[in-house]
């Protein structure tokens, strides 16, 4: 039998995927040559907004269509938020929650012997959880692999549903950590990715933290790049940013989750900084590495968000000067505290306010990009383009595209940085 995977959502979803079709692999499945039809497709959806979940619909149904007498497979974040909601669940005939993943092959094999469909998913136990001791070997397509090490969040922040999706903070010790990214060096990935849903979070009730698996990471020979997933700024001390500056691995590049400028609107949100505090981090960042990236995530158009508030959060956006920006507006969610609140902003408010947030980091990306031309990189190519082109990225991030001969995917190569256009650099071979 054949299998395809859909994947929505962040790369720890990416990196269960991932230890999905290993699993599927290793019991003899194979990965289908079609990506619309398999024998099974599994969607391992996302739940972060109501627009996640209107694309976890449309892609089940999508799926039964193009796949009739097909096994669809759902699991990932949208069931085991809302396991009553049993109507996203008839075009599908397996079910697991996030704690299931171990089980996927024997429902498989039961679902095939009685042919009735399969629902299990089991709520989080938040006293003693612990840490779902699975792991991957491959990372298929990627020239860098993800390498999860923490889920689960503690925070309730007031829009959010990932805590009741995801159970609460919950650390892979770093020993498997370092069995996991040996198996990768020694299938020759050359940068590793640390993931979670709260990543700075990580080790939180243990006796190691975020810089032990930066460090245990640093230490295993072939790996020669380490770089983190999306953070929160909670638990990012100055002294955990001067042992990362202390590994010459390392990449300065830093997703500091920020979701608003306007210290009112975070107070609303029940984020745990405000504005101050994440720049006082910023800066500790940039005092600790040379030539760093700062992204982020913000949302406009939350709950209660006056003209004055967005106005605020536009300004200090601006102030931070962040390499890259992902701008979204606010989505409602049901079973979250913002969903109560009142004074929701209109769709129409929300659309203006994006425009003019994305205009203004649109801006700062351009500053970031030219301010990279001129400089010497080593770049990580990832793959070689139809136009001719080597595409890849330098440590912080930044995506250089490379005309040179010879092929060059999967090297690590020094380049000069000549030109800055559109979303990216162009450089030349040194």
């Amino acid at each position: 039998m054949n299998f395809n995977i859909i994947t929505l959502g962040c790369k720890v979803n990416q990196y269960e995927s991932q230890l999905m079709s290993e699993m599927l692999r290793k019991h003899g499945f194979i990965l289908s040559e079609n990506k619309d039809k398999a024998d099974i497709t599994i969607i391992n959806t996302c739940t972060v907004t109501a627009v996640s979940d209107a694309k976890n619909r449309k892609l089940i149904h999508r799926a039964r269509r193009q796949n009739p007498d097909g096994i669809i497979i759902l699991t990932g974040c949208m069931p085991q938020a809302f396991p009553d909601r049993t109507t996203d669940f008839e075009d599908c005939d397996i079910v697991l929650g996030n704690k299931k993943r171990a089980l996927l092959i024997s429902s498989i094999n039961d679902y095939l012997t009685t042919h009735k469909q399969i629902i299990d998913i089991e709520a989080h136990d938040n006293k003693d959880a612990e840490y779902e001791e699975l792991t991957v070997n491959n990372f298929d397509g990627h020239t860098r692999a993800f390498v999860k090490i923490e889920d689960g969040c503690n925070r309730f922040c007031s829009y959010c549903i990932i805590p009741y999706a995801r159970g609460r903070v919950r650390s892979k010790k770093p020993s498997d950590i370092k069995s996991e990214i040996q198996t990768l060096a020694d299938n020759g990935y050359k940068e590793i990715v640390l993931v979670g849903i709260n990543l700075s979070a990580y080790g939180l009730g243990e006796e190691f933290d975020l810089a032990d698996a930066v460090d245990t990471a640093c230490e295993i020979e072939g790996i020669e790049r380490v770089r983190l997933g999306s953070f929160e700024p909670e638990l990012m001390y100055q002294s955990l940013i001067e042992r990362f500056a202390k590994q010459e691995k390392f990449c300065p590049q830093f997703h500091l989750s920020l979701q608003s400028g306007c210290d009112t609107t975070l107070e609303r949100m029940r984020r745990q900084y405000d504005g101050k505090e994440y720049m006082r981090i910023v800066e500790d960042l940039r005092k600790s590495f040379d030539n760093p990236s700062i992204t982020t995530d913000v949302m406009v158009g939350f709950a209660g968000e006056t003209d004055e508030e967005f106005r605020q959060s536009v300004e200090f956006v601006k102030s931070v000067g962040f390499s890259k920006v992902h701008v979204f507006p606010y989505s409602r969610r049901k079973g979250t505290l913002a969903d109560k609140m009142d004074n929701h902003v209109s769709p129409e408010i929300k659309e203006k306010r994006s425009k003019i947030m994305i205009e203004a980091c649109d801006r700062e990306r351009e500053r970031f990009l030219d301010s990279q031309v001129g400089r010497t990189e080593a770049v990580l190519v990832e793959r070689k383009r139809d136009g001719g082109y080597f595409e890849g990225y330098t440590k912080n991030y930044t995506p250089v595209r490379i005309f040179a001969d010879g092929e060059l995917s999967g090297k690590i190569v020094d380049v000069k940085i000549t030109k800055a256009e559109n979303d990216w650099c162009i450089g030349e071979l040194c």
